[in-house]
């Protein structure tokens, strides 16, 4: 058996904030489903694709208004972006500012900072060029 990675869900509380910001970091809106069940609206995904794949990020909206502890559990998503600096700038003009400046873990290492979404998920940058 071979298998294949196809999408992270994460749950959001906001989906107008949650998708400008996902957008922002070059996610490509692809389409919403909704989930009804007993004639009602329980929930809708969004799928977002990014680069040449297609689905990888499903944020799930429930509509009965719950909210969310991230828990200790969940670490981050991790983007890889050519231009480190220019992605900053362009987040900043959305109001989108990274935890601390831009950083190498080890020398010579890829240059990467954390930003976090509406709902508080960390989403590391790494620069790839």
């Amino acid at each position: 058996m071979t298998a294949a990675f196809l999408h992270t869900m994460v749950r959001i509380t906001d989906p107008d904030r949650s998708r400008a910001f996902y957008e922002a970091l070059g996610f490509r809106f692809e389409r919403e489903l909704d989930i009804v069940r007993n004639g009602e609206r329980e929930a809708t995904n969004y799928f977002f694709s990014l680069g040449e794949s297609a689905s990888v990020l499903e944020l799930t909206f429930n509509h009965d208004g719950r909210s969310y502890d991230l828990g200790t559990g969940y670490g981050h998503i991790a983007i890889g972006v050519p231009d480190l600096d220019g992605t900053l700038a362009s987040l900043a003009q959305q109001q989108i500012e990274p935890e601390k400046p831009p950083y190498r873990v080890s020398e010579g290492g890829s240059r990467l900072c954390f930003v976090r979404d509406p709902d508080g998920y960390r989403i590391e940058l790494i620069e790839r060029s």
